[in-house]
């Protein structure tokens, strides 16, 4: 059995693992969202903080714990576990991206756009907080969660806070003997409308990961496809 560490993506928080936790849990693993400084229930103030904060919160998650961790990002946590991986290489099992942001040293999780043709990304109009710290939530954002339930959708967009600039501006910082030695593998999300399928193969064929599995279904795939994403989790861990 594995123990998980999880971490989500731009405007979420820990509440996004609600269903995959207990799924994992039931099939012996033991699973612990990361909550991100600022993000969720965590009340930091944004200012002052910065993607290192957020990778040595994680670290801090992993290291608090003997157990090497199978740590997991979606999306924009792509960005989070890849720098936390240059932290604590050696207490991680392996790195899962679902349908995550996987870029290379000194690139920053926007530069992923231009690896794709613009024609390929649905285009969208996000609206700076009043301080200019941050993205705030947007109602198209739904389009993320285009096969979830409705209900579970709404409630989604009411928890969400505003995502800061840093996670997806700030060059990451990694090594070929830290972050390069730490196991990887790729969760593709098939019918993916924001990290579209195209990009998660550009992102791959640059740094191919030891490990693929697909799954069919949106950008969310803790609330549309639950179950999906506790069976190829279960069946990493038997890998790593």
């Amino acid at each position: 059995m594995a123990r998980f560490v999880l971490v989500a993506g731009a405007w979420h928080g820990a509440w996004c693992w609600e269903f995959v936790v207990p799924m994992l849990e039931a099939m012996g693993h033991r699973a612990q969202p990361a909550e991100l400084p600022g993000m969720g229930s965590d009340e930091t103030p944004l200012a002052g903080l910065s993607l290192a904060a957020w990778a040595r919160a994680v670290a801090e998650v992993i290291e608090a714990d003997p157990e090497p961790a199978i740590l997991v990002g979606h999306s924009r946590g792509g960005v989070v576990i890849s720098q936390a991986a240059e932290l604590v290489p050696d207490r991680i099992r392996l790195s899962v991206y679902l349908t995550a942001i996987m870029m290379k040293d000194g690139e920053s999780g926007l530069d992923s756009s231009q690896l794709v043709p613009s024609d390929a990304l649905r285009e969208r109009n996000y609206e700076i907080t009043e301080d200019g710290l941050a993205f705030k939530v947007i109602p198209d954002l739904a389009l993320s969660y285009g096969r979830s339930p409705p209900d579970l959708v709404a409630k989604a967009l009411a928890q969400m806070t505003p995502e800061p600039n840093f996670g997806l501006v700030t060059p990451l910082e990694l090594s070929a003997e830290r972050y390069g030695r730490v196991r990887r593998a790729y969760v593709e999300c098939l019918g993916d409308e924001t990290v579209v399928l195209s990009l998660q193969r550009a992102m791959q064929a640059r740094q191919p990961c030891e490990i693929v599995r697909a799954i069919d279904t949106d950008h969310c795939p803790h609330y549309s496809a639950p179950a999906q994403v506790a069976a190829v989790l279960d069946e990493l861990a038997g890998l790593a």
